[in-house]
């Protein structure tokens, strides 16, 4: 149903530019280009990579501490058995036991409520960058049309929008390079989505 309606809606867009003065000038510009192009959305990916492996680190130390307490928990249960110790030391043992049993529920719980904290925090953050990065994207495609003077710039991108449009009124190489200007080169390959994402412990 959306996409209908965005199809409707772009048909409506382009009957109206189209059937405008002749000064309408229309250009296209692939964003998913410019977004996978941008040497920020790199620098970007690389922090979200290192807060999702402190994360992970985070998790997994609490995922050892919590092996360790059930270890510890088992080993007092066998000493609460053991009939070569004196009953009050079994006693001991037992009332150790359980207080290690209680230890672990709680960890037990830290570690679900941090696991929940960071895939959302994570999560947020993802979402953060990806929307910052699109505001300055279209921030310097809104630049290059009012320079170049197009009155509509389309995101030949998304197939529902346009469904033809001549390479020779497509800006996005020029958007990129104005994008990337004054940044350091990297020729690391572009992230596929930072939208992937999962904090779950190994």
């Amino acid at each position: 149903m959306k996409k209908i309606i965005l199809i409707i809606v772009t048909a409506s867009i382009l009957a109206v530019t189209l059937s405008a003065p002749a000064q309408t000038k229309i250009a296209t510009v692939d964003v998913k280009k410019l977004f996978n192009g941008y040497i920020k959305t790199k620098q970007a990916q690389a922090a979200l990579d290192k807060q999702k492996a402190d994360l992970l680190k985070e998790i997994k130390d609490m995922s050892d501490g919590l092996d360790k307490a059930k270890a510890d928990y088992r080993k007092l249960l066998d000493q609460a058995s053991d009939q070569a110790l004196s009953a009050d030391e079994r006693a001991k043992r037992q009332q150790a036991a359980s207080d290690k049993a209680r230890e672990i529920n709680n960890s037990q719980a830290d570690l679900q409520q941090r696991q929940r904290q960071a895939d959302t925090q994570y999560s947020d953050q993802g979402q953060r960058m990806i929307s910052n990065l699109y505001a300055e994207i279209q921030k310097k495609v809104a630049a290059k049309a009012k320079a170049d003077g197009y009155t509509l710039v389309l995101n030949s991108a998304t197939t529902e929008v346009v469904v033809y449009s001549d390479p020779q009124v497509d800006i996005t190489a020029a958007v990129l390079a104005q994008l990337n200007a004054g940044l350091p080169i990297d020729t690391t390959p572009a992230p596929v989505s930072m939208l992937n994402i999962s904090t779950n412990a190994p």
